[in-house]
């Protein structure tokens, strides 16, 4: 049967809404078979990305940590090597001072 004599029999809101049904199916299958895996995939996708982040930015306050205390030993260590400068400076101005 074509659509005009379809129409012609059952008259045309039914055959529009008989249409419309079919058409909403169609699109309610579509997504149940195609869109829900495929978004299922994505939000583990999604959870593993973020449990990476995580990691990341744990590891990066890690890292920064480390590169602090390394850096308070450095200026530490410089702070002794400046005092002993003086140090031996100041001997060595009391040994001129003896000679």
């Amino acid at each position: 049967m074509d659509v005009g004599s379809l129409i012609s029999e059952f008259g045309f809101p039914v055959v529009l809404c008989v249409g419309l049904g079919y058409f909403i199916f169609f699109i309610w299958r579509f997504i149940g078979e195609h869109i829900d895996p495929a978004l299922a995939d994505m939000h583990v996708a999604l959870i593993r990305v973020i449990d990476k982040t995580r990691m990341l930015d744990q590891d990066m306050i890690r890292l920064q940590q480390k590169v602090n205390v390394v850096l308070e030993y450095k200026a530490r260590q410089q702070v002794l090597e400046e005092a002993k400068q003086k140090e031996a400076l100041r001997k060595q101005e009391e040994q001129e001072e003896d000679e």
